[in-house]
Parts: C-alpha cells; sequence; structure tokens
C-alpha cells in the first residue's frame, strides 16, 4: 500500500515537471520566433551642419553706465528713457554749492600762499643785502665774527622760508584745480551719442559719487544701432566656437523670423556659481554674437542662437535614431547571436559575484580583472537583409538635429532600421527576425480612424 502511494506521488511530480518543461520550452521557441515591427530608411549622402544652442540676451555693443563722481543732490535731469542724446549734451547736474565753497576757498589759500610768497622774496632780498654788507665789513675787520654769524644765519633762513613759500604755492595751486575738477564734475554731459536706455534716478534724489565709494547708477546711454548676443554656453561645447563662425539667431520677440550674425568674442573665464550643485549648470562660458541685421531691438530681450560650429558636404548618413550602442561580439559569441546577447548581463553579474564574495578589510578595493578588462559598448547600425536584422559596427562623424554622418562601416543604399525606438535601443539582436511596417502609435491611429469613419 505504502508503495502505490509513493508510486503515485512521483507520477504526480513527473507529470507537473513535465508540464513546466513543455511551457518553457514553447516560450522559448515563441521568443525566437517573435517578429519585430521596424521602419527603414536608405543610406544617402548630405549636407550636414553641426550647431550648438545656446540662449542669452540681446545686448548693444557699446554701452556706458552713468555714475557721478561727486556726490549730492540731482537738480537737472533733462533726459527720460529712451531719449536719444548727442555727445556732450547735458543729462545731470548736481547742486554745486558744496565744491563752488571749496573752490572759493582753494582760490583763497592759494592767493594767500602767493602772498606769503612774494614777502618771502622781500625778506631774502633784505637778508641777501645785509649779508654782503656784513660779509664785507668783517673781511675788512671791522666787525665782530659773531655778527657776521647772525648775518649768514638770518639770510639761510630767509632763503628756506621763501623755498617753503613757493612749496606752499604749488600745493594751493593743486587744490584749486581739485576743487575747480570737482565742480566741474557736478556736470555731467553724455560721453557719447545714443539712448537713454536706463534710467535708475529721479530729480532731487541723492546720490553718490565714485570717488569712494561703488557709486550710484544714474542712468545707461547706449548705442543701439549695433546690437550682439550675449550666450552661455557649457563647458562641454566651448571647445567647439570660435569666432567668425555664423549664427542663426530666433528672437523671442519677433515670431516666425531668423536673424543672422557672427561669432566675435569668446570669455577666457567661466562664469561659475560656488551655490551650484550641478557643475554642468554652473560652469558657464559668455559668448558674443554680432548680429547683421538692424531691427527694433531693445537691450534684454531674450534670443536662441545655434552656432554652426562644423559642416561636412556629400557625407554618408543615416537618421540619428538609427544609431545605437552594443558590446561587440567576442570570439565566443561570433556565430552565437543568443551568446551574443547575454554577453552584457554576464559581465555585469561576474563583477556582482566578485564583489560579494571578497572578504571584508578595510584596505582599498582592487579592481577585478573581470571589470578592468570590460568589454565597452561600441556604436552600432541594424541593417534590414531580408527579414533579418545585422547588427553592423560603424564609426560616426559629425550630426545635425536629424542625421549622424557615418565615417566607416556602410555603404551608400544600404536599408538601415531607423525605428521603433524601443526596437533600435532594446529589441534588436543581430540574426532577429523583422518586418517594415508603421509605427505602433500611427497604427492604433489608423485604426480608431477606420473605426469612426465607419461610424
Amino acid at each position: 500500500m505504502a508503495k502505490s502511494k509513493t508510486g503515485r506521488k512521483i507520477l504526480v511530480f513527473s507529470v507537473i515537471a513535465l508540464g513546466v518543461g513543455a511551457l518553457a520550452a514553447v516560450a522559448f521557441l515563441k521568443k525566437r520566433d517573435v517578429v519585430i515591427t521596424v521602419q527603414t530608411e536608405k543610406v544617402a549622402r548630405r549636407n550636414l551642419t553641426e550647431v550648438v544652442v545656446a540662449n542669452g540676451k540681446i545686448q548693444p555693443v557699446v554701452q556706458v553706465k552713468i555714475s557721478p563722481e561727486v556726490s549730492g543732490e540731482i537738480i537737472e535731469l533733462p533726459v527720460k528713457e529712451g531719449q536719444a542724446v548727442t555727445k556732450g549734451q547735458l543729462i545731470v547736474k548736481i547742486k554745486p554749492d558744496f565744491y563752488v565753497a571749496n573752490r572759493n576757498q582753494a582760490e583763497a589759500a592759494y592767493k594767500s600762499s602767493l602772498a606769503s610768497r612774494a614777502t618771502a622774496e622781500a625778506n631774502l632780498q633784505k637778508a641777501d643785502a645785509e649779508f654782503r654788507r656784513v660779509t664785507e665789513l668783517f673781511q675788512q675787520k671791522l666787525v665782530s665774527a659773531s655778527l657776521y654769524d647772525e648775518a649768514k644765519a638770518a639770510h639761510a633762513v630767509a632763503s628756506a622760508q621763501l623755498t617753503n613759500s613757493t612749496h606752499q604755492v604749488e600745493m594751493a595751486r593743486a587744490s584749486l584745480a581739485s576743487a575747480e575738477e570737482q565742480l566741474a564734475k557736478t556736470t555731467i554731459v553724455a560721453p557719447l551719442s545714443g539712448t537713454v536706455s536706463k534710467l535708475n534716478s529721479q530729480l532731487g534724489e541723492r546720490v553718490l559719487g565714485t570717488v569712494q565709494n561703488v557709486g550710484t547708477e544714474i542712468m545707461t546711454i547706449a548705442d543701439l544701432n549695433e546690437m550682439e548676443a550675449r550666450v552661455e554656453i557649457g563647458e562641454i561645447d566651448v571647445v567647439l566656437i570660435a569666432p567668425g563662425q555664423n549664427v542663426q539667431l530666433e528672437v523671442d520677440a519677433f515670431k516666425n523670423r531668423k536673424f543672422t550674425g557672427t561669432v566675435t568674442e569668446i570669455a577666457n573665464s567661466s562664469k561659475s556659481s560656488p551655490y551650484s550643485s550641478n557643475q554642468q549648470e554652473a560652469t558657464k562660458f559668455e559668448v558674443k554674437i554680432r548680429i547683421k541685421e538692424k531691427e527694433a531691438f531693445r537691450p534684454g530681450m531674450s534670443v536662441t542662437a545655434e552656432i554652426e560650429t562644423r559642416s561636412r558636404t556629400n557625407v554618408l548618413s543615416v537618421p540619428i535614431a538609427s544609431v545605437t550602442t552594443r558590446l561587440p561580439p567576442s570570439k565566443e559569441t561570433k556565430g552565437n547571436p543568443s551568446a551574443a546577447t547575454n554577453a552584457s548581463s554576464t559581465t555585469n553579474t561576474g563583477a556582482a559575484d566578485a564583489q560579494t564574495n571578497s572578504p571584508a578589510t578595510n584596505s582599498p578595493a582592487r579592481p577585478d580583472k573581470k571589470t578592468k578588462d570590460a568589454v565597452k559598448p561600441i556604436e552600432v547600425v541594424f541593417l534590414k537583409q531580408g527579414d533579418v536584422a545585422k547588427m553592423v559596427p560603424v564609426k560616426i562623424g559629425i550630426s545635425d538635429d536629424d542625421y549622424w554622418e557615418i565615417i566607416e562601416g556602410l555603404e551608400e543604399g544600404q536599408e538601415v532600421i531607423s525605428g521603433g525606438y524601443r526596437a533600435v535601443s532594446r529589441d534588436l539582436e543581430d540574426g532577429k527576425r523583422v518586418r517594415t511596417g508603421p509605427p505602433a502609435g500611427e497604427k492604433a491611429e489608423g485604426k480608431e480612424g477606420a473605426d469612426e469613419k465607419g461610424k
């Protein structure tokens, strides 16, 4: 009786095992027989232009920020924002009373120093005459040596006083010149012909001078006839930029219009932000682009620039969507597509096992030989040969918005698989069965359209 029950259990488990094996075999065969729907395009020759896209603002090529050199109250402000001005035109007048008083005081001190010098000159002449007279008498031994010494000392003192008075005159003259200069700075004129693009102050406001402070920025005058785009470009792309490159510009304020420009200047130092955690965003270089067209641009308008960095003429090209990456077939996987497919997961698993089995230690981990020698992915495309996909390694060059330049690996007229995205990026393998057809989304839309039409 016991033997009978045991035999029945063995029979049941055998049937279950056979069932699971059969299901696994069916799933495997079904997976092998899956036909992937793809879209294709021919390898063709095209003209490609690589561009770097950057955003920025439009600014005048020449603009001057007006700040006073002296402090005081604005008593005249005869210009408004947006007003055109000519070089030398009065734009700001600062209350001059304090500086007039300083000038008058300096002028009085200068005149006083002149009078002091005249007195010193007269004293020196008197001391000089007395010294000559005493010297003659001393030589005749008609006066004592002490009287001679007194006359000599008096002459020296008078000479020193004249020298000091002369220096005082020079100091007073310099003070007067400085006071007159400060007074003149209360009147500010336009340094160039242009437009008041920004006005920050108003009549009656007290402003600070730039002598000892940063100073108050009263206004900005710009030449709006010559404008440029100032854009910021990341450190990876800035090495591709060079003066003289052509640029296509789109200004948000001018819809459906494109402007042209030329790169004129590239910053040598980055505009890094110490507060940004993202280095790619933090490190930017300013690039200036001279706009060729004369238009009613205004400072601060947003602009998008497409800088043409490299161009190729009549080169082999494929759609950008056609190029993907795969691990190259090894010696063991050549001629065995399924082995090649599992190469990536095998490499990663080996690295994980090596890390798991390594003994715990405080010393730095040594790189595993398998990880160190891991095969790196390469750029490939998939050709459609009949109803089979063939993986072909390629060497790519530049790209535009739609196509990659193919330097090696393909010939003109070959049919490359360009979609769908999942098929190219994940599903396709060397030797997989494929068929051409519309993308899944388009097929669904077409079916819905047909159903709607039938209703």
